[in-house]
């Protein structure tokens, strides 16, 4: 490249420049990150300003609201991760010319996302035991029911960021973390829904996530276990589910019938 290396430099920013105009994920996530922290901490402030007894009334319930989080966060990040790995190996199109059916690489994605939420969120419940003299498994049978809600959510996730790269490229990859993240401040992980602003409370209601982290603290602070909390939960993520697999499959029909299978990428 010939020029001052002023010149090169204002060539290679305006490529990188270029690249951003074309993909809008890349340019929402400038402004997302910020935007989700600013939002998520504001609504922690307000909560524990006028509640400055929360963490002395059940110690542990941050470090099990955090692993708890990790579940639904892994969960979603076990499928969509393992999809784009077969996305940026180009290895799609060769997994479909074998007797594979997309709703066995799908079940193969949920399989996998458990192992590794299993391997992931486990070692850092088990470290916390020696760290903050807190575990968990205190929660008893409860617990499964938190895990297995917040799993398939993030299963349904997952799938809905795969079937968004599937259809826009390996430009929306950056969807498989601003999408977990958006419903991060709504899901009530750190402080009630009753925090939220009004408006915001129906949004919230509809989130699996919120009736587990309202589930867990009536358990932590009221020593109770909310069947009905699980009930809803458990009926929304059947509902997440159906949405999640549903516009894969439909992703992945329109991809075959325009042969983007072998040419998916950036």
């Amino acid at each position: 490249m010939r020029g001052s290396p002023a010149r090169r430099v204002a060539a290679m920013v305006l490529r990188y420049l270029y690249l951003m105009r074309r993909s809008w994920p890349r340019l929402l996530e400038l402004a997302y990150w910020p935007t989700v922290q600013m939002v998520l901490w504001g609504f922690i402030t307000r909560f524990l300003l006028t509640n400055s007894t929360w963490l002395v009334q059940a110690a542990g319930a941050l470090i099990a609201a955090v692993l708890l989080w990790e579940v639904l966060f892994r969960g979603q990040l076990g499928v969509s991760l393992a999809f784009m790995e077969e996305m940026h190996s180009r290895n799609l199109g060769h997994l479909f010319v074998s007797p594979l059916r997309p709703q066995e690489l799908v079940a193969a994605f949920l399989v996998i996302s458990l192992v590794r939420t299993l391997i992931g969120v486990g070692t850092a419940a088990l470290l916390a035991i020696p760290l903050y003299h807190y575990s968990i498994f205190s929660m008893g049978p409860a617990l499964v029911a938190f895990f297995a809600c917040l799993l398939v959510m993030g299963w349904a996730i997952g799938l809905m960021v795969s079937a968004l790269v599937l259809r826009y490229g390996l430009g929306a990859e950056s969807m498989a973390w601003v999408a977990i993240f958006a419903v991060a401040p709504v899901s009530g992980i750190y402080y009630p829904v009753s925090v939220l602003p009004e408006w915001l409370r129906p949004v919230a209601w509809v989130l699996p996530s919120s009736h587990v982290f309202e589930g867990m603290r009536a358990l932590l602070f009221e020593a109770r276990f909310d069947a009905g909390l699980m009930g809803t939960a458990l009926l929304l993520d059947a509902l997440w589910l159906a949405l999640g697999a549903g516009l894969f499959l439909a992703a992945f029909r329109v991809a075959r019938r325009d042969g983007l299978l072998l040419r998916v990428g950036e």
